[in-house]
């Protein structure tokens, strides 16, 4: 018994060294008043009003606060043809506090910060390729199992409905940070499903231990909703709390 606690011991240790490195070098304000960060526009979007063509966005950013050690929050921005807005769409779970649905739709700059954390373009479509793309989305919206459900931790939460729309429609070629918390919580409860991506597949116990193998992600291994991973395709190694580290 003392030798499993003593591995486990340091099991958890070494799970926890990103997030720890991550506070430790200020990549994360732990200080911020959410009434006061900033949700500024980065200016990485382009500006709707000039912007005749259909855009698909899908943006990260360093979750609020202490969660920001381990996660990001992440979204998807739809701009139709000729539309002078764009409609963002994410996960909010204070919503499930007020009885509301979790799901949030409304017109706004797809690049804000997300309370102080700097945003981080994941993906990025334009014309007919996103054009062709905005009915399956919102149709895949439209299905999100969890719209009254929400965990912080291991799902389903902001980074779950994201992976799920990937899923649903794997022409946007989605590829999620390991930092995406939640990511991988399977639709139904399964434990089997289709990588974000929609290039490979994983095998999830309700998004807190498993493993994924894909051409896109390569291979992750979760564990307590944790990720590590290598990319062997684009020689890069994935770790929890830090991210992608190489090309």
């Amino acid at each position: 018994m003392q030798k499993w606690r003593k591995r486990m011991s340091w099991v958890l240790l070494v799970i926890l060294l990103g997030p720890l490195w991550v506070g430790v070098t200020g990549a994360v304000s732990l200080t911020s008043d959410w009434r006061t960060a900033s949700r500024e526009s980065m200016g990485i979007a382009p500006d709707p009003g000039r912007t005749s063509e259909a855009v698909v966005q899908v943006y990260a950013a360093r979750a609020f606060n202490w969660r920001g050690l381990f996660a990001v929050h992440t979204w998807i921005a739809i701009k139709a043809p000729h539309a002078r807005r764009f409609v963002v769409h994410q996960v909010l779970g204070w919503n499930a506090w007020r009885g509301l649905s979790v799901v949030d739709a409304r017109e706004a700059a797809p690049d804000r910060r997300w309370y102080g954390a700097d945003a981080e373009l994941l993906l990025d479509r334009r014309g007919d390729d996103a054009e062709a793309l905005i009915p399956l989305i919102e149709a895949a919206i439209s299905r999100y199992p969890y719209s009254h459900e929400y965990r912080l931790w291991p799902g389903p939460n902001s980074n779950t409905f994201i992976a799920f729309v990937g899923r649903e429609v794997p022409e946007l070629g989605m590829h999620l940070p390991v930092t995406a918390i939640g990511k991988d919580y399977l639709a139904d409860e399964s434990i089997l499903g289709r990588a974000p991506s929609g290039t490979g597949f994983q095998f999830s116990l309700l998004g807190a231990f498993g493993f994924l193998a894909s051409k896109t992600e390569g291979l992750e291994l979760n564990i307590l909703g944790l990720v590590f991973g290598v990319d062997p395709f684009r020689f890069a190694i994935k770790l929890p709390g830090i991210g992608r580290v190489g090309l």
